[in-house]
């Protein structure tokens, strides 16, 4: 049974995997702005691909921040473990 939902994970992610395709994430007005700009020697487009990348990191950024607070906030500390005759601390 374990490995019938191993394998049923692995074909759902590798389907998801290979059915990829390229999609125009613009709106029409933006992509004929950036095309004409950069067609005419603007930067625009450059300002525009900095901006997506900030957007695409800003989640990633708040993830690992609350990440963070619930390790140092949840970690366990000084975990008093017996063995033999010694008494050992985690820290």
């Amino acid at each position: 049974m374990k490995y019938l939902r191993i394998l049923a994970i692995l074909v759902v992610l590798s389907a998801s995997v290979l059915s990829v395709q390229q999609l125009k994430a613009q709106c029409a007005v933006c992509s004929t702005n950036i095309e004409t700009n950069t067609a005419n020697g603007g930067k625009q487009g450059n300002g525009l691909n900095h901006g997506i990348m900030y957007l695409l990191a800003a989640p990633y950024l708040a993830v690992a921040v609350v990440g963070y607070i619930w390790y140092k906030k949840y970690r366990r500390k000084n975990v008093p473990i017996k063995m033999g005759g010694e008494r050992l601390n985690l820290n």
